[in-house]
């Protein structure tokens, strides 16, 4: 997001007699794993006193790792947070969090219909305990306790630990992607989302000709297809803007090594050398 476009959204807005009143902001995109600068961002929300909402549903954890929860500096002034530790922490699927910064019971006072058939309001005990009543979804699985019981077997440094060590993975396979010449990066993220081409050696140094971009958009998908045929690898990819397919490598397993990454490296070489 560039904060100087949404001010200008907002003034424009308002200009129109509309009221806006909400700004969604992203820690770590789906694709590039890019994030918004989140302090710009608060400081023009609390200016025009509008909800300012972060979805860090894949970025969140860096808050775990003391190296890296500067990309989500100003997350703090959120007025709401999503999160989902199933992601890069790896919780069991589903755990997914939605933090508040109020402290006015919000989710009660949206969501309650107040079911007598369900939530009755003149038990014996204190009935501000049966939180069905203000979830979205009023059946479900206490996603939370998955969250309690990893963060209490491997506490805030192991959970750290793990954050650290995707990042310091991603660097490995990106240094090593660079010293290979059939691969070329998209961008260089801050996170652990490594988005690039291969470039098999019959489309090398034809970057200029007519149907080149034509051509490097079928290579993912092949070699997409016999990866899973041979039973080695999933990994992603898509278009996105001006860019022909690529491939997303996203790394966050603590089991993986920089073994895994040369092994990645060579798989992917063998699938795509004789396209």
């Amino acid at each position: 997001m560039i904060p100087e476009d949404l001010e200008a959204k907002i003034v424009q807005a308002k200009s129109q007699d509309a009221v806006p009143f909400f700004v969604n902001a992203t820690a770590g995109t789906t694709v590039q794993g890019a994030f918004d600068p989140l302090k710009r961002i608060a400081d023009i929300c609390e200016r025009n006193g509008m909800w300012m909402h972060v979805d860090a549903a894949w970025g969140g954890s860096v808050l775990f790792s003391k190296k890296h929860r500067h990309l989500v500096a100003g997350i703090e002034r959120a007025n709401s947070v999503t999160w989902n530790p199933h992601k890069m922490l790896l919780t069991g699927l589903q755990c997914s969090v939605i933090l508040f910064r109020d402290t006015t019971n919000l989710l009660m006072h949206c969501h309650s219909a107040k079911a007598t058939y369900l939530f009755q309001q003149d038990k014996f005990y204190d009935t501000s305990l049966d939180t069905g009543d203000k979830s979205i979804q009023c059946g479900r699985k206490v996603d939370c306790l998955k969250l309690w019981l990893m963060w209490k077997a491997i506490g805030a440094s192991g959970l750290s630990q793990r954050v650290d060590k995707a990042f310091a993975l991603t660097r490995y396979l990106v240094e090593e992607m660079e010293k290979r010449e059939n691969f070329q990066l998209v961008c260089k993220g801050p996170f652990v989302n490594v988005c690039f081409w291969f470039i098999p050696p019959s489309l090398k140094g034809k970057e200029n000709s007519p149907d080149y971009q034509e051509r490097l958009s079928k290579v993912a998908p092949v070699i997409k297809e016999r990866m899973m045929k041979r039973g080695t690898m999933m990994v992603g990819y898509q278009p996105m803007d001006e860019h022909v397919n690529f491939f997303r490598m996203v790394v966050v397993s603590p089991q993986l090594t920089t073994k895994d990454m040369d092994f990645f490296l060579d798989e992917m070489e063998k699938l795509g050398k004789d396209l």
